[in-house]
């Protein structure tokens, strides 16, 4: 059986979509008022924001992490740093300035 990626799961703005439409229903079910869904959406929708920018943040710092471990053994100049989710910058040469 495959593992569930949770960094991925818990960064994916279709899994807090479900997750509100879900909570939303269960909710219109058991005749809670309007009011109340509205501040559990919001929420919610809230903790979504938090945690994305937490994992976010925690994987482009992972990501400087391992690029600064592996440039002090290798030339930066041709080198670009590639982080978990696959995007790839290229490394800034410092010597390549306006004159």
């Amino acid at each position: 059986m495959n593992k569930i990626d949770w960094k991925s799961k818990l960064t994916s703005r279709k899994f807090w979509a479900a997750l509100i439409g879900f909570i939303t229903a269960i909710m219109i079910v058991f005749n809670v008022d309007n009011l109340t869904i509205e501040q559990v959406t919001g929420v919610v929708s809230a903790c979504s924001v938090l945690i994305a920018y937490i994992i976010g943040e925690g994987l482009v710092d992972s990501s400087r992490a391992s690029s600064t471990s592996s440039t002090s053994s290798t030339d930066t100049s041709e080198q670009s740093s590639t982080n978990v989710i696959g995007f790839s910058a290229p490394s800034t040469d410092e010597s390549e300035g306006d004159e």
